[in-house]
């Protein structure tokens, strides 16, 4: 825990840098003299534009996002006791991707769309904690082979309106399911559920502790087990259905970003989540200003930018971990 201060101040640095670039960085470029009166509104017209109206809430909204995604990874490692766990294994954005292309489908302005995919990814999340609690109690393997069944469903469903919808809704779809940050303007509601479900599950680190070693170990060092468990899960789903609401479906940042802060820090959640909000905000920034500027004008969806990073390191993981 002496480390704590030490580890958020190198990496609080490093996402002040991440967020400075992504908003100097452009198909205008500006020098950091710009940027800053950017900020102050004492700039040239097209530059205090360009810098509060348009980069940066971008970069905020994708630094939430990124925090967002990997503490949700971070959590569900836990909880299923596998270092390589990733939120959206439990079918969350394929839940939330359905309720966004029907609502897309129906013409209705993003915030609706939006709000449409909160309410698909919390659907998603009863529905699997629902079949795999059953009659009975759940395990961490029912609990994601139950995701996994479910997540296949939701993207038959996905295909299935893909190729019933009209040839002029489709490059938008597309671009939403592979993950768009475009049209994120307000970063308030990704922060604030950022910095709600920090205080919330910072406390909780040294049962998150016991929790990680199994829930027999857990029971009998006096941990409530079911009621954490629960908790945790509930929290997990929450901060997923947030990011696939700003930035659609993202991978791999839930599943690196946490699994590499532990091969360098340890195992200590107190640590680990909090480095994973700041670290994956990092991550999706620095892949969100790859995806704007290496094409420039035109941008690619900034999933892939992340698949594209995330598939060789998840395979250098598991070859690892093996």
């Amino acid at each position: 825990m002496t480390r704590l201060p030490a580890i958020v101040a190198v990496l609080g640095c490093a996402g002040l840098a991440s967020l400075l670039l992504a908003i100097a960085v452009g198909s205008v470029a500006l020098t950091p003299a710009e940027v800053w009166a950017g900020l102050r509104g004492e700039g040239l017209p097209l530059h205090n534009t360009l810098v509060r109206e348009l980069r940066l809430p971008r970069a905020l909204a994708a630094f939430a996002t990124g925090g967002l995604l990997a503490v949700a990874g971070a959590l569900m490692q836990v909880l299923l006791r596998n270092p390589l766990a990733d939120p959206y294994v439990l079918g969350l954005s394929g839940g939330a991707a359905v309720g966004a292309l029907l609502a897309m489908l129906a013409g209705l302005g993003m915030a609706l769309v939006s709000g449409a995919a909160f309410a698909g990814a919390l659907a998603s999340t009863l529905l699997v904690f629902g079949l795999a609690h059953g009659t009975g109690s759940w395990t961490p393997t029912r609990l994601l082979l139950t995701g996994v069944v479910v997540a296949a469903g939701w993207g038959a469903s996905i295909n299935f309106i893909l190729a019933l919808s009209p040839t002029q809704e489709l490059p938008g779809m597309l671009f939403w399911l592979m993950g768009d940050l475009s049209h994120a303007r307000d970063p308030r509601v990704p922060l604030g559920v950022l910095v709600f479900a920090l205080l919330c599950a910072w406390p909780l680190g040294r049962s998150l502790n016991v929790l990680a070693r199994g829930s027999l170990q857990a029971a009998a060092l006096g941990v409530r087990v079911r009621p954490l468990e629960w908790t945790v899960y509930l929290a997990a789903s929450l901060l997923t259905a947030t990011a696939v609401t700003v930035a659609g479906s993202v991978g791999f940042v839930g599943l690196i970003v946490p699994h590499m802060l532990r091969l360098v820090l340890g195992n200590d959640q107190r640590i680990i989540l909090p480095a994973s909000a700041l670290a994956g905000g990092i991550l999706l920034t620095l892949a969100d200003t790859l995806a704007r500027t290496l094409i420039a004008p035109e941008q690619l969806p900034v999933g892939v930018i992340t698949a594209m990073l995330g598939v060789p390191v998840f395979l250098y993981l598991l070859h690892r971990s093996r």
